[in-house]
């Protein structure tokens, strides 16, 4: 049985040079300001990157290894849940491609490799506009958005 595959691509301009937003996607003192997580990897081909939560328990939410770096103007890494770790044919990939557009970047965050129709799928859907939309205003401002706001009732 073939699995159908689907991808997520969302571009953003962000005031900030190519070098701080890709400081910001790989360094977990940063990600944690703006995702509320931890993006930890020695940011090597083929090592491996974990998504790890900001708070006192630490969870491993997410896990992958590093396939292509190009800083300050690629970053490709596998990604899958940290309880699907074992299971190669659930992990997906995100490329991050930076831009330089006179006083600001382009990002364009691609995710593909996604199973359609999968719990992941729902999840960056959801997840990518606002940790984007974070980082934008973190690099801008210095201040991120609560990514984990919920929708004022009517």
């Amino acid at each position: 049985m073939t699995i159908e595959k689907t991808e997520f691509v969302y571009v953003t301009y962000i005031r900030a040079t190519p070098e701080k937003v890709f400081a910001a996607i790989t360094t977990p003192e940063m990600t944690a300001r703006y995702w509320g997580h931890d993006n930890v990897s020695d940011w090597k081909v083929g090592s491996d990157w974990q998504h790890i939560r900001a708070n006192e328990g630490r969870e491993v939410n997410l896990v992958g290894k590093v396939v292509e770096v190009d800083a300050p103007r690629r970053l490709v890494l596998s990604w899958a849940n940290h309880s699907e770790r074992d299971r190669p044919e659930k992990y997906s990939r995100v490329t991050f491609e930076i831009t330089p557009f006179e006083d600001m970047v382009q990002l364009t965050v691609t995710h593909d490799e996604l199973e359609k129709g999968s719990g992941m799928e729902a999840g960056i859907t959801r997840g990518w506009p606002r940790v984007l939309s974070s980082l934008k205003s973190f690099l801008e401002t210095g201040e991120p958005i609560d990514i984990f706001a919920s929708p004022k009732a009517a």
